[in-house]
């Protein structure tokens, strides 16, 4: 019984440490938010698509224009993506395709292109404080409306979202106010563009930075948000380790404003400078 009770107990820690380190092998993936390749998707969407596939990334997020296709473009599209082996994780869109006219439309066509998240990247004109409990609202009401269809709302900030509005920042009231399973889609630079801590807001909200932007950003007014991935100010590996540990990141996306190269070749080199710091 001796003999029995040690194979059990050694069988089980060896069980736990393959475990442990299959966890920790374990890669969140890494796509490209398509904005960064804006003109040339605008040309060619197919081929720009190929062309960011080609490169290694393992995913895409579309931005608003894709709200415009009909059904079965979106299946040309999701046809590619499956041809190509990557996903659409999620979208960005207008607040308007949260208006109850039109968020039947997002639902559609997000579920078609096998899109998870419906991010809000544009709140449109807010007043005060509470214009952004209106938007949280809205946010709450989407967010609803999208679980039949097993899809969840998110909301992607800018540099206003972290400027203090008599004292209080709009993105804590998006965050207080809306349910937890409302993402908050962080973008690093503009997090720290306006003076807050990206590490420390990942650790705030647990469970809730299921995905995140990673644009640097450079306290230099001559390169500013041009500077590629790893060149701005941003503590990758602290941001990283926070999202890996706390936020539960599932993806990571990659986007670029612009730089001194081609957006294509700026999209390559940012994926490898993201492979270089994260592993």
């Amino acid at each position: 019984m001796r003999y029995l009770h040690s194979i059990t107990r050694r069988s089980f820690l060896g069980a736990a440490s393959v475990a442990a380190a299959m966890a920790r092998s374990k890669k969140v993936p890494v796509g490209l938010e398509l904005y960064s390749v804006r003109d040339e998707l605008k040309k060619d969407l197919m081929g720009t698509v190929r062309g960011v596939a080609k490169m290694g990334y393992q995913g895409v997020e579309f931005f608003s224009p894709y709200y415009d296709w009909t059904p079965d473009y979106a299946r040309e599209v999701r046809k590619l993506l499956d041809d190509l082996g990557i996903r659409c994780y999620s979208t960005h869109n207008s607040s308007r395709s949260f208006d109850a006219a039109n968020i039947g439309k997002a639902i559609e066509l997000n579920s078609i292109i096998g899109s998870r998240f419906i991010v809000m990247a544009s709140s449109g004109k807010v007043e005060g404080l509470d214009g952004w409990k209106s938007v949280a609202a809205r946010l709450n009401e989407g967010a609803e409306k999208m679980k039949s269809a097993g899809l969840r709302a998110g909301y992607h900030n800018h540099k206003t979202e972290f400027v203090p509005i008599g004292g209080t920042r709009p993105m804590e009231i998006l965050a207080n106010n809306t349910n937890k399973d409302v993402v908050l889609q962080l973008d690093v630079g503009t997090c720290i563009e306006a003076g807050s801590d990206p590490v420390e807001w990942i650790r705030q909200h647990p469970g809730r930075i299921v995905s995140m932007h990673c644009k640097d950003w450079s306290s230099d007014p001559n390169k500013g948000y041009r500077v590629l991935f790893g060149e701005g100010t941003a503590p990758w590996k602290k941001i990283f380790e926070a999202a890996e540990k706390n936020g539960g990141i599932e993806y990571y996306l990659i986007e670029q404003e612009g730089s001194d190269y081609p957006p294509m070749d700026t999209a390559a080199r940012c994926l490898a400078a993201f492979r270089k710091t994260h592993g």
